[in-house]
């Protein structure tokens, strides 16, 4: 292709090193402000391109293989779409700024996933406007983000693991007395040791066309989502009854938003203010087409957007930096911050933070059950992550998490957070079938809390049920569950159990593995079993040298996770082909 104002000169492609180098920029810059799927689907489609699959980037294939969807309906569900759109805005922004000093410029053309690289006027000489169609084929090693997405787990066979958890948190409250519990005291923390959040009706400027509604309804059913993460308080902003006045003046922060419509197009924009400045800590929009969703649909698509990424642990809300007052200085809110701080960095000292914060404000406010649940995970934690965080795990420790969690359900036993703790404090004293009434009757109270399905759907996999186990891993991923790389490690596992090693490698490679240990330990199985002898013992040398602990029990270790025997034999036969000595008496755990 020729420019007229080149002398009819075909501009030179920019080759795939260069491509590749501007991608790593724009992901690098401070002013790129991308969630992680999104740049998973960019990294993924320039990739592709460069590696001459771009007949490949269709909205189906992009939903399976970047947010880990299967049997997507792509004419149904915009949510490719959605993020193809956020994607082009971000490009246009970043090369606003950038004032044309970028050398390859990427574009993704409206109404097409497969990008556009151009070479710069002013690195090629001449001032051509004309995009550049993708260069021919290049052979480049696939990004960590070309993955593979988890089986998709049928609709009736999801209905079993539902009925369990239909009564279970009536079921835990009907138990206390089996559980040796005496119901806690009815004091409540106060209102300000919970970040509140005051939901501003939603502006309405549709234009007083028939959905004018919409903005309405929006506003009610992000609160109803809302309500359902214990971790935080709800205030109707447009209430006038005493509680909601009450409640209006401690809020820490305003959630507002507006609707517009443009004929069957709806643009819904939210953000998250910090009252005591006006700081804008949030922000963002979405985009719906009333052609292919009902208003309903659009309604609590909307809503579920907005409260999961507000709202969920690790969301907008448990982002902000603490700055505790020291000893008996700490609130709940504080504590909550510690907690999701300490799994972010996983290391011993964050962990100590958090259990002292816990403790104090658990002893403040005794019947605060949120903080008792946190509480019990970081006892849990301390065997679970031992090789990461230094601890020695002990059967006294486990029982002392085991006993927090019971007593937070007995306070609280419709709180999803309390049962996430009932159900990995159960699991890993082996009592399975405990552990996923737990986590089912967690997931039912709230589906949008992205911690509870990713842990439940752990939990569903390494208990055998790794169809419908995958699925919830699957969707908590494709939501940004936190702690970033963490749910990636379960989609390894997923995969690996299917047969499919080369998804398994990509998504291990994708996973932090550094976070712990064990994530390195499943890596190195996966390259066993598929021949990469080498590469296995690459992660065998790094287990030796950082967590030379692990390896002289990991037949242990993998048997306290995995409940199935051919699931423990399969990772073991992937260990053993790597070089690794699996079969060597394994010490037990002491006091």
């Amino acid at each position: 292709m020729a420019s007229a104002r080149s002398g009819d000169v075909a501009p030179v492609a920019p080759s795939a090193e260069e491509v590749q180098d501007q991608l790593e920029r724009i992901l690098g810059s401070e002013s790129v402000h991308l969630p992680e799927r999104a740049r998973r689907f960019l990294v993924y489609v320039v990739t592709e391109t460069l590696a001459g699959r771009s007949h490949y980037l269709k909205a189906y294939t992009i939903a399976e293989v970047v947010f880990g969807r299967q049997n997507f309906d792509a004419q149904g569900d915009p949510a490719v779409r959605i993020e193809a759109g956020r994607i082009r805005r971000e490009l246009e922004r970043y090369y606003l700024m950038a004032g044309g000093s970028e050398p390859v410029v990427i574009t993704i053309p409206k109404g097409r996933y497969v990008p556009i690289f151009q070479a710069s006027s002013h690195c090629r000489g001449d001032t051509a406007d004309e995009a550049m169609a993708p260069p021919s084929p290049v052979s480049v090693e696939p990004s960590s983000s070309e993955v593979a997405a988890a089986p998709a787990a049928s609709r009736s066979a999801g209905k079993r693991w539902l009925i369990a958890g239909a009564a279970m948190a009536a079921a835990i409250a009907a138990g206390a007395i089996f559980l040796g519990l005496e119901p806690a005291s009815k004091e409540v923390a106060s209102i300000n040791s919970r970040p509140t959040i005051a939901v501003d009706r939603f502006e309405d400027i549709a234009g007083g066309s028939r959905f004018s509604g919409i903005s309405g309804g929006v506003t009610d059913e992000i609160m109803s989502k809302l309500v359902k993460f214990k971790d935080i308080l709800v205030v109707d902003a447009s209430g006038n009854d005493q509680d909601a006045v009450s409640g209006l003046q401690n809020a820490r922060y305003a959630l507002q938003g507006s609707v517009r419509q443009d004929g069957d197009r709806v643009r819904s924009t939210a953000r998250l203010v910090r009252r005591s400045d006006g700081a804008v800590i949030w922000a963002n929009h979405y985009d719906s087409d009333l052609r292919i969703q009902s208003v309903f649909e659009v309604e609590t698509a909307l809503a579920e957007e907005i409260a999961t990424a507000v709202a969920q642990p690790f969301g907008v809300v448990f982002q902000t930096d603490i700055a505790p007052d020291g000893a008996g200085g700490w609130d709940a809110y504080d504590c909550s911050l510690s907690y999701y701080n300490y799994r972010r960095s996983m290391t011993a000292e964050a962990l100590q933070t958090a259990q002292e914060c816990l403790r104090s404000v658990t002893e403040k406010f005794p019947s605060d059950a949120t903080s008792l649940a946190f509480l019990s995970l970081t006892y849990l934690d301390q065997v679970r992550f031992p090789y990461k965080l230094g601890t020695k795990p002990s059967p006294k420790i486990l029982e002392t998490a085991s006993e927090l969690a019971k007593k937070s359900a007995v306070i609280d036993p419709q709180n999803p957070r309390v049962l996430q703790a009932l159900m990995l404090t159960s699991f890993f004293r082996n009592d399975v079938d405990a552990a996923l009434e737990a986590g089912a009757a967690a997931y039912q109270l709230n589906p949008n809390d992205t911690e509870v399905a990713g842990e439940y759907g752990l939990r569903l996999s390494m208990a055998g049920k790794w169809d419908t186990g995958c699925d919830l891993v699957s969707k908590a991923v494709s939501r940004n569950a936190g702690p970033q790389g963490y749910y990636e490690v379960g989609m390894a596992l997923c995969a690996f159990m299917r047969g499919d090693l080369q998804a398994a490698e990509l998504w291990s490679r994708m996973s932090d593995l550094n976070y712990n240990p064990m994530h390195r330990m499943v890596l190195a199985s996966i390259l066993g079993a598929s021949g990469k002898i080498e590469q296995a013992k690459r992660e065998l040398d790094w287990l030796d040298t950082k967590a030379p602990a692990l390896m002289p029990v990991v037949k242990r270790e993998i048997s306290m996770r995995l409940a199935r025997p051919q699931d423990q034999e399969r990772v073991l036969a992937g260990l053993r082909a790597a070089g690794a000595a699996v079969d060597q008496v394994q010490p037990a755990v002491t006091n």
